[in-house]
Protein backbone atom coordinates (compact mmCIF):
# COMPACT_ATOMS: atom_id res chain seq x y z
CA UNK A 1 0.00 0.00 0.00
CA UNK A 2 1.22 3.48 -0.85
CA UNK A 3 2.58 5.43 2.10
CA UNK A 4 0.43 8.33 0.89
CA UNK A 5 -2.81 6.54 1.84
CA UNK A 6 -4.14 7.12 5.35
CA UNK A 7 -7.29 7.95 7.29
CA UNK A 8 -8.77 11.44 7.35
CA UNK A 9 -7.86 11.74 11.02
CA UNK A 10 -4.24 10.84 10.31
CA UNK A 11 -4.10 13.22 7.36
CA UNK A 12 -5.02 16.30 9.42
CA UNK A 13 -3.37 15.26 12.69
CA UNK A 14 -0.40 17.63 12.38
CA UNK A 15 -2.25 20.75 11.18
CA UNK A 16 -1.39 23.23 13.95
CA UNK A 17 -3.01 26.37 15.32
CA UNK A 18 -2.54 29.30 12.99
CA UNK A 19 -1.93 27.23 9.86
CA UNK A 20 -2.75 28.62 6.43
CA UNK A 21 -4.99 26.37 4.32
CA UNK A 22 -5.97 26.43 0.64
CA UNK A 23 -9.25 24.61 0.02
CA UNK A 24 -10.85 23.47 -3.21
CA UNK A 25 -14.54 23.59 -4.00
CA UNK A 26 -17.17 25.96 -5.29
CA UNK A 27 -20.17 26.23 -2.99
CA UNK A 28 -20.86 22.57 -2.22
CA UNK A 29 -19.38 21.29 -5.48
CA UNK A 30 -16.15 19.37 -5.05
CA UNK A 31 -15.55 20.29 -1.41
CA UNK A 32 -13.29 18.07 0.75
CA UNK A 33 -16.06 17.48 3.28
CA UNK A 34 -14.69 14.41 5.06
CA UNK A 35 -11.26 15.91 5.66
CA UNK A 36 -12.85 19.18 6.85
CA UNK A 37 -15.03 17.24 9.30
CA UNK A 38 -11.92 15.58 10.76
CA UNK A 39 -10.19 18.95 11.07
CA UNK A 40 -13.25 20.53 12.70
CA UNK A 41 -13.21 17.77 15.32
CA UNK A 42 -9.69 18.68 16.45
CA UNK A 43 -8.90 21.27 19.12
CA UNK A 44 -7.00 23.61 16.80
CA UNK A 45 -7.94 26.78 14.97
CA UNK A 46 -6.95 30.38 14.23
CA UNK A 47 -6.65 29.35 10.57
CA UNK A 48 -6.15 31.57 7.54
CA UNK A 49 -8.03 30.01 4.63
CA UNK A 50 -7.81 30.60 0.89
CA UNK A 51 -10.95 29.46 -0.88
CA UNK A 52 -13.51 30.72 -3.38
CA UNK A 53 -16.09 30.82 -0.59
CA UNK A 54 -16.78 29.28 2.81
CA UNK A 55 -19.23 26.57 1.82
CA UNK A 56 -22.66 27.01 3.37
CA UNK A 57 -23.89 27.00 6.93
CA UNK A 58 -23.02 23.65 8.49
CA UNK A 59 -21.23 22.18 5.48
CA UNK A 60 -17.71 22.49 4.10
CA UNK A 61 -15.69 25.37 5.53
CA UNK A 62 -18.91 26.50 7.21
CA UNK A 63 -18.14 23.86 9.85
CA UNK A 64 -14.87 25.61 10.71
CA UNK A 65 -16.65 28.97 10.81
CA UNK A 66 -19.32 27.75 13.19
CA UNK A 67 -16.73 26.42 15.63
CA UNK A 68 -14.74 29.67 15.54
CA UNK A 69 -11.67 28.13 13.93
CA UNK A 70 -11.17 30.72 11.18
CA UNK A 71 -9.26 33.95 11.82
CA UNK A 72 -8.97 35.15 8.24
CA UNK A 73 -10.26 34.12 4.83
CA UNK A 74 -9.22 35.18 1.36
CA UNK A 75 -12.14 34.53 -0.98
CA UNK A 76 -14.17 35.91 -3.84
CA UNK A 77 -17.73 35.21 -2.68
CA UNK A 78 -19.60 35.25 0.64
CA UNK A 79 -23.24 35.23 -0.40
CA UNK A 80 -24.40 31.71 0.52
CA UNK A 81 -23.13 31.56 4.09
CA UNK A 82 -25.03 33.61 6.65
CA UNK A 83 -22.56 32.86 9.43
CA UNK A 84 -19.70 34.00 7.21
CA UNK A 85 -21.44 37.32 6.58
CA UNK A 86 -22.34 37.71 10.25
CA UNK A 87 -18.81 37.14 11.49
CA UNK A 88 -17.37 39.48 8.89
CA UNK A 89 -19.80 42.34 9.57
CA UNK A 90 -19.50 41.96 13.35
CA UNK A 91 -15.70 42.14 13.32
CA UNK A 92 -15.05 38.53 14.30
CA UNK A 93 -13.49 37.52 10.98
CA UNK A 94 -10.97 39.19 8.69
CA UNK A 95 -11.93 38.87 5.03
CA UNK A 96 -9.90 39.75 1.95
CA UNK A 97 -12.27 39.79 -1.02
CA UNK A 98 -10.42 39.00 -4.24
CA UNK A 99 -11.65 38.84 -7.85
CA UNK A 100 -12.36 35.21 -8.68
CA UNK A 101 -9.92 34.87 -11.57
CA UNK A 102 -7.23 36.65 -9.59
CA UNK A 103 -7.73 34.23 -6.70
CA UNK A 104 -7.37 31.27 -9.05
CA UNK A 105 -4.19 32.69 -10.58
CA UNK A 106 -2.73 33.55 -7.18
CA UNK A 107 -3.09 29.88 -6.20
CA UNK A 108 -1.66 28.64 -9.49
CA UNK A 109 1.26 31.05 -9.19
CA UNK A 110 2.01 29.87 -5.67
CA UNK A 111 2.21 26.28 -6.87
CA UNK A 112 4.33 27.20 -9.88
CA UNK A 113 7.09 29.10 -8.10
CA UNK A 114 5.88 32.50 -9.28
CA UNK A 115 6.07 35.05 -6.48
CA UNK A 116 3.68 37.61 -7.95
CA UNK A 117 2.15 38.66 -11.26
CA UNK A 118 0.61 41.69 -12.93
CA UNK A 119 -3.05 41.76 -14.00
CA UNK A 120 -5.45 44.43 -15.25
CA UNK A 121 -8.26 43.05 -13.08
CA UNK A 122 -9.07 45.46 -10.26
CA UNK A 123 -7.26 48.48 -11.65
CA UNK A 124 -9.05 51.69 -10.66
CA UNK A 125 -10.98 49.98 -7.83
CA UNK A 126 -10.48 49.34 -4.12
CA UNK A 127 -8.67 46.13 -5.13
CA UNK A 128 -5.74 48.15 -6.44
CA UNK A 129 -6.18 51.52 -4.71
CA UNK A 130 -6.70 50.11 -1.20
CA UNK A 131 -9.37 50.98 1.32
CA UNK A 132 -11.41 47.77 1.06
CA UNK A 133 -12.64 46.77 4.55
CA UNK A 134 -10.75 43.68 5.64
CA UNK A 135 -12.07 43.76 9.17
CA UNK A 136 -14.77 45.72 10.98
CA UNK A 137 -14.91 46.67 14.64
CA UNK A 138 -17.81 45.74 16.90
CA UNK A 139 -19.62 48.98 16.07
CA UNK A 140 -19.45 48.58 12.30
CA UNK A 141 -16.48 50.85 11.68
CA UNK A 142 -13.52 49.78 9.57
CA UNK A 143 -10.82 48.41 11.86
CA UNK A 144 -8.48 47.26 9.08
CA UNK A 145 -8.50 48.25 5.41
CA UNK A 146 -6.57 46.86 2.47
CA UNK A 147 -3.37 48.69 1.53
CA UNK A 148 -2.77 50.08 -1.97
CA UNK A 149 -1.00 47.72 -4.36
CA UNK A 150 1.87 48.39 -6.71
CA UNK A 151 0.85 49.25 -10.26
CA UNK A 152 2.84 49.39 -13.46
CA UNK A 153 2.36 50.55 -17.02
CA UNK A 154 2.75 47.69 -19.52
CA UNK A 155 2.16 48.25 -23.23
CA UNK A 156 0.33 51.44 -22.44
CA UNK A 157 -2.07 49.83 -19.93
CA UNK A 158 -2.08 49.92 -16.13
CA UNK A 159 -1.60 46.61 -14.34
CA UNK A 160 -1.76 45.80 -10.62
CA UNK A 161 0.70 43.49 -8.85
CA UNK A 162 -0.92 40.51 -7.10
CA UNK A 163 0.95 38.28 -4.63
CA UNK A 164 0.98 34.51 -5.09
CA UNK A 165 -0.71 32.29 -2.51
CA UNK A 166 1.40 29.67 -0.75
CA UNK A 167 -0.40 27.79 2.03
CA UNK A 168 0.92 25.45 4.71
CA UNK A 169 -1.70 22.83 3.76
CA UNK A 170 -4.22 22.29 0.99
CA UNK A 171 -7.43 20.28 1.20
CA UNK A 172 -9.10 19.01 -1.97
CA UNK A 173 -11.44 16.31 -3.24
CA UNK A 174 -10.85 14.20 -6.34
CA UNK A 175 -13.04 11.70 -8.16
CA UNK A 176 -10.18 9.25 -8.79
CA UNK A 177 -6.60 9.02 -7.53
CA UNK A 178 -3.98 6.41 -8.17
CA UNK A 179 -1.65 5.26 -5.42
CA UNK A 180 1.01 7.76 -6.47
CA UNK A 181 -1.42 10.66 -6.07
CA UNK A 182 -2.19 11.38 -9.71
CA UNK A 183 -5.67 12.90 -9.71
CA UNK A 184 -8.74 13.07 -11.90
CA UNK A 185 -11.65 15.37 -11.03
CA UNK A 186 -15.27 15.03 -12.12
CA UNK A 187 -16.55 17.75 -14.45
CA UNK A 188 -17.29 21.02 -12.59
CA UNK A 189 -16.11 19.50 -9.31
CA UNK A 190 -12.62 20.24 -10.62
CA UNK A 191 -13.18 24.03 -10.12
CA UNK A 192 -10.45 25.48 -7.85
CA UNK A 193 -9.19 22.08 -6.66
CA UNK A 194 -6.06 21.59 -8.82
CA UNK A 195 -4.98 25.16 -8.10
CA UNK A 196 -5.57 24.85 -4.36
CA UNK A 197 -3.70 21.55 -4.34
CA UNK A 198 -0.69 23.16 -6.03
CA UNK A 199 -0.65 26.04 -3.54
CA UNK A 200 -0.26 23.85 -0.45
CA UNK A 201 3.16 22.80 0.86
CA UNK A 202 1.38 19.67 2.13
CA UNK A 203 -1.54 18.59 -0.04
CA UNK A 204 -4.26 16.39 1.47
CA UNK A 205 -6.68 14.75 -0.98
CA UNK A 206 -9.83 12.82 -0.26
CA UNK A 207 -10.60 10.59 -3.22
CA UNK A 208 -13.85 8.88 -4.10
CA UNK A 209 -11.86 6.02 -5.62
CA UNK A 210 -8.20 4.96 -5.50
CA UNK A 211 -6.83 2.81 -8.32
CA UNK A 212 -3.51 1.21 -9.12
CA UNK A 213 -0.76 3.18 -10.83
CA UNK A 214 -1.24 2.92 -14.58
CA UNK A 215 -5.03 2.70 -14.53
CA UNK A 216 -5.31 6.42 -15.24
CA UNK A 217 -4.23 7.22 -18.78
CA UNK A 218 -1.65 10.04 -18.91
CA UNK A 219 -4.05 12.32 -20.81
CA UNK A 220 -6.77 11.70 -18.20
CA UNK A 221 -4.71 13.03 -15.29
CA UNK A 222 -5.73 16.54 -14.23
CA UNK A 223 -3.05 16.97 -11.55
CA UNK A 224 0.19 14.98 -11.27
CA UNK A 225 0.99 13.18 -8.06
CA UNK A 226 4.09 15.27 -7.39
CA UNK A 227 1.77 17.85 -5.81
CA UNK A 228 -0.03 15.31 -3.58
CA UNK A 229 1.33 14.18 -0.23
CA UNK A 230 -1.57 12.42 1.54
CA UNK A 231 -4.52 10.42 0.23
CA UNK A 232 -7.75 9.56 2.02
CA UNK A 233 -9.92 6.91 0.37
CA UNK A 234 -13.61 7.55 0.96
CA UNK A 235 -16.11 4.79 1.56
CA UNK A 236 -19.12 4.49 -0.78
CA UNK A 237 -21.29 5.73 2.09
CA UNK A 238 -19.12 8.82 2.60
CA UNK A 239 -19.30 9.59 -1.11
CA UNK A 240 -23.08 9.22 -1.20
CA UNK A 241 -23.67 11.27 1.94
CA UNK A 242 -21.64 14.24 0.69
CA UNK A 243 -23.24 14.67 -2.74
CA UNK A 244 -25.35 17.71 -2.03
CA UNK A 245 -27.27 20.12 -4.25
CA UNK A 246 -26.77 23.67 -3.03
CA UNK A 247 -29.86 25.07 -4.71
CA UNK A 248 -32.66 23.12 -6.36
CA UNK A 249 -34.47 25.03 -9.08
CA UNK A 250 -37.46 23.50 -10.83
CA UNK A 251 -39.97 24.71 -13.36
CA UNK A 252 -43.51 25.34 -12.12
CA UNK A 253 -45.86 22.41 -12.88
CA UNK A 254 -47.77 22.58 -16.11
CA UNK A 255 -51.55 22.84 -16.12
CA UNK A 256 -51.96 19.11 -16.59
CA UNK A 257 -49.67 18.32 -13.65
CA UNK A 258 -51.52 20.40 -11.08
Amino acid sequence: MSSKIMTAEQAVADIPDGASIAAGGFGLCGIPQVVIESLAARDVGDFEVFSNNAGVDGKGLGMLLETGKLRRIVSSYVGENKEFARQYLSGELEVELTPQGTLAERMRAGGSGIGAFYTRTGVGTYVADGGMPWKYDSEGGVALASPPKETREIRGETYVLEQAIEADFSLVRAAVADRSGNLRFNLTARNFSPLAAMAGRVCIVEAEEIVEVGELAPDDIHLPGIFVHRLVELTPQQVEQTKWIEKTTTNPPSEGQR
